[in-house]
């Protein structure tokens, strides 16, 4: 009978918590009582709306907690229900679970799926399991923000903050950059490139991926400067025309630096779009801005700088042209190679 009683009190209705009391990762904005944003309130003034808005997308964050429930049930409150026609809802308002494994790996339990219908979302995760203690990590949306979000466990089951500290969140690597960087367009938030590499690195990634929007604006130098970041990584060349890029790339990096000079500084170009194959203007566009990005690389290293990198276009997506939606954003398949290619680079560059 008591066997009895604790089957139905697990299978009975899931039993809410609200998510903001468990630990946040992904986000340099740490305000308990509105933690869902990437960029902080101060800056909204500073910033151009745009940009700023974007910033409340809650692209490469995650709610870490851990739980010894048979049943994960996920209800939310998106901030705008974006609907765009290249990619999924799943990757754009969805959510993603995974699970920490005894090898201190983590693997993928299901993808939470939004109601595409409301801002308002409510979705049984997984049901079934064996009333074990486990380490979880949800991943939230790359392209819409989050109003509320709570998690649904058995009424009879326990759950709390993270007891295992992976990801570890000192030292964090911080990547700034376009769409593909906030993670267009992944079919689900779990297969962004900063998610994969933040995985594999078991190590917090912040992502500042500000789509058609990373312009090297200065603010976004002084912000991330002033984290005590492993290693630095700006990918903005997409967003960028070439005169922009000539003139503020070094005022970026200088700013920066200044602000935080021990932590590394890893460079990349864009990639190679594949339609450059076709367009002529494209192609001369994209490599116009690769070399200004290896002239300036050129001149640090001229100088004696010894702690900047570069990741060139060729190592970013290789001779794929089927790595895109678009022709511009990647595909999972674009993303986890992406990922593969630039783990080694961190692992040898970041500080520990």
């Amino acid at each position: 009978m008591a066997l009895c009683a604790a089957s139905l009190a697990y299978a009975a209705e899931p039993v809410f918590y609200d998510a903001r009391q468990y630990e946040i990762t992904g986000s340099v904005v740490k305000d308990a009582e509105n933690p869902w944003n990437r960029l902080p309130v101060e800056l909204k003034d500073t910033l151009r709306g745009e940009l700023y808005d974007l910033g409340c997308n809650t692209a490469g964050m995650s709610v870490r907690f851990s739980s010894n429930t048979t049943s994960i049930r996920v209800k939310w409150k998106s901030v705008l229900k974006r609907r765009m026609n290249h990619m999924t809802p799943t990757g754009i308002r969805g959510l993603d679970l995974y699970m920490l494994q005894d090898d201190n790996t983590w693997t993928f339990v299901s993808s939470v799926r939004p109601n595409v219908n409301s801002k308002n979302s409510n979705y049984s995760v997984v049901n079934g399991m064996l009333p074990k203690e486990r380490e979880y990590m949800m991943y939230l949306p790359l392209y819409d923000g989050v109003d509320s979000l709570y998690i649904g466990v058995d009424s009879a089951a326990s759950i709390a903050a993270p007891k295992v500290n992976l990801p570890v969140c000192e030292k964090p690597i911080v990547m700034y950059g376009t769409s593909i960087l906030q993670g267009g367009c992944a079919t689900r938030a779990g297969m962004a490139h900063t998610n994969i590499l933040q995985r594999e690195l078991n190590r917090e990634v912040i992502n500042l991926g500000f789509s058609g929007n990373a312009r090297l604006d200065m603010p976004i130098a002084e912000l991330m400067g002033a984290i005590d970041a492993g290693l630095y990584v700006i990918d903005v060349l997409p967003n960028n025309t070439t005169e922009n890029l000539k003139k503020n790339i070094e005022p970026f990096y200088r700013t920066l630096r200044a602000a935080n000079p021990a932590v590394p500084v890893l460079l990349i170009e864009s990639p190679m779009f594949p339609i450059y194959r076709f367009c002529p203007d494209v192609e001369k566009a994209l490599r116009e801005k690769n070399q200004v990005l290896k002239d300036f690389y050129d001149k640090l290293i001229a100088e004696g700088v010894t702690d900047v990198y570069y990741m060139t276009a060729e190592e970013i997506m290789g001779d794929d042209v089927e790595g895109t939606v678009d022709n511009y954003h990647f595909t999972d398949k674009a993303f986890r190679y992406f990922a593969d290619q630039m783990l080694p680079l961190i692992e040898k560059y970041s500080l520990k």
